[in-house]
Protein backbone atom coordinates (compact mmCIF):
# COMPACT_ATOMS: atom_id res chain seq x y z
CA UNK A 1 0.00 0.00 0.00
CA UNK A 2 1.38 3.38 -0.98
CA UNK A 3 1.39 6.06 1.67
CA UNK A 4 1.20 9.80 1.02
CA UNK A 5 4.27 11.49 2.45
CA UNK A 6 3.68 13.74 5.42
CA UNK A 7 4.78 17.37 5.15
CA UNK A 8 7.98 16.59 7.09
CA UNK A 9 9.05 13.75 4.81
CA UNK A 10 7.98 15.63 1.71
CA UNK A 11 10.09 18.62 2.78
CA UNK A 12 13.07 16.35 3.45
CA UNK A 13 12.43 14.40 0.22
CA UNK A 14 12.21 11.11 2.09
CA UNK A 15 9.82 8.23 1.82
CA UNK A 16 7.27 8.47 4.62
CA UNK A 17 6.98 5.16 6.45
CA UNK A 18 4.49 3.94 9.02
CA UNK A 19 7.17 4.55 11.68
CA UNK A 20 7.39 8.29 10.91
CA UNK A 21 6.89 10.01 14.27
CA UNK A 22 6.13 13.39 12.68
CA UNK A 23 3.40 12.21 10.28
CA UNK A 24 0.51 12.51 12.77
CA UNK A 25 1.35 16.17 13.40
CA UNK A 26 2.27 17.37 9.91
CA UNK A 27 -0.21 16.18 7.27
CA UNK A 28 0.85 16.45 3.64
CA UNK A 29 -1.66 19.24 2.97
CA UNK A 30 -0.14 21.53 5.66
CA UNK A 31 3.48 22.09 4.61
CA UNK A 32 3.66 25.61 6.11
CA UNK A 33 3.00 24.23 9.57
CA UNK A 34 6.02 21.94 9.23
CA UNK A 35 8.22 24.63 7.71
CA UNK A 36 7.54 26.95 10.65
CA UNK A 37 8.29 24.24 13.21
CA UNK A 38 11.38 23.10 11.29
CA UNK A 39 12.71 26.64 11.11
CA UNK A 40 12.32 27.23 14.85
CA UNK A 41 13.06 23.79 16.33
CA UNK A 42 14.60 21.56 13.66
CA UNK A 43 13.62 18.00 12.87
CA UNK A 44 16.17 16.43 15.21
CA UNK A 45 14.92 18.40 18.22
CA UNK A 46 11.26 17.61 17.50
CA UNK A 47 12.02 13.89 17.13
CA UNK A 48 14.13 13.98 20.31
CA UNK A 49 11.26 15.57 22.26
CA UNK A 50 8.82 12.95 20.98
CA UNK A 51 11.23 10.11 21.81
CA UNK A 52 11.61 11.34 25.38
CA UNK A 53 7.85 11.31 25.97
CA UNK A 54 6.09 7.97 26.43
CA UNK A 55 2.45 9.03 26.80
CA UNK A 56 0.58 9.84 23.58
CA UNK A 57 -1.25 12.72 25.25
CA UNK A 58 2.06 14.27 26.28
CA UNK A 59 3.41 13.88 22.75
CA UNK A 60 0.30 15.49 21.33
CA UNK A 61 0.49 18.39 23.80
CA UNK A 62 4.19 18.88 23.10
CA UNK A 63 3.64 19.01 19.35
CA UNK A 64 0.68 21.39 19.74
CA UNK A 65 2.96 23.67 21.74
CA UNK A 66 5.75 23.44 19.17
CA UNK A 67 3.35 24.17 16.32
CA UNK A 68 1.69 27.05 18.17
CA UNK A 69 4.99 28.62 19.16
CA UNK A 70 6.43 28.31 15.66
CA UNK A 71 3.28 29.70 14.04
CA UNK A 72 3.30 32.67 16.45
CA UNK A 73 6.99 33.25 15.71
CA UNK A 74 6.15 33.51 12.02
CA UNK A 75 3.25 35.85 12.71
CA UNK A 76 5.13 37.97 15.29
CA UNK A 77 8.85 37.62 14.46
CA UNK A 78 10.13 39.79 17.32
CA UNK A 79 8.08 38.58 20.29
CA UNK A 80 6.53 35.34 19.04
CA UNK A 81 3.96 33.81 21.36
CA UNK A 82 4.82 36.35 24.10
CA UNK A 83 2.83 38.92 22.13
CA UNK A 84 -0.19 36.60 22.04
CA UNK A 85 0.16 35.80 25.75
CA UNK A 86 0.41 39.50 26.60
CA UNK A 87 -2.75 40.23 24.63
CA UNK A 88 -4.63 37.41 26.36
CA UNK A 89 -3.39 38.57 29.77
CA UNK A 90 -4.62 42.08 29.01
CA UNK A 91 -8.02 40.73 27.96
CA UNK A 92 -8.20 38.69 31.17
CA UNK A 93 -7.46 41.79 33.28
CA UNK A 94 -10.19 43.75 31.48
CA UNK A 95 -12.68 40.91 31.99
CA UNK A 96 -11.80 40.55 35.68
CA UNK A 97 -12.29 44.29 36.17
CA UNK A 98 -15.68 44.10 34.46
CA UNK A 99 -16.64 41.18 36.70
CA UNK A 100 -15.61 43.12 39.79
CA UNK A 101 -17.67 46.12 38.62
CA UNK A 102 -20.74 43.97 38.03
CA UNK A 103 -20.35 42.32 41.43
CA UNK A 104 -20.11 45.76 43.07
CA UNK A 105 -23.25 46.92 41.29
CA UNK A 106 -25.05 43.73 42.30
CA UNK A 107 -24.00 44.18 45.92
CA UNK A 108 -25.20 47.79 45.86
CA UNK A 109 -28.55 46.66 44.44
CA UNK A 110 -28.86 43.95 47.09
CA UNK A 111 -28.29 46.54 49.82
CA UNK A 112 -30.99 48.77 48.32
CA UNK A 113 -33.50 45.89 48.15
CA UNK A 114 -32.70 43.55 51.05
CA UNK A 115 -36.02 41.70 51.04
CA UNK A 116 -35.78 40.49 47.44
CA UNK A 117 -34.47 36.97 46.80
CA UNK A 118 -31.56 36.64 44.41
CA UNK A 119 -29.76 33.65 42.95
CA UNK A 120 -26.26 33.18 44.29
CA UNK A 121 -23.78 33.54 41.43
CA UNK A 122 -20.69 33.61 43.65
CA UNK A 123 -18.52 30.56 43.24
Amino acid sequence: MSRVSCAACKYQRRKCTSECVLAPYFPANQPKKFQNAHRLFGVRNMVKILDELKDEDQKSDAMKSIIFESDMREKFPVYGCVECISYLRQQLQITLQELQDVQSQLEFYRQQHPTATYPNFDR
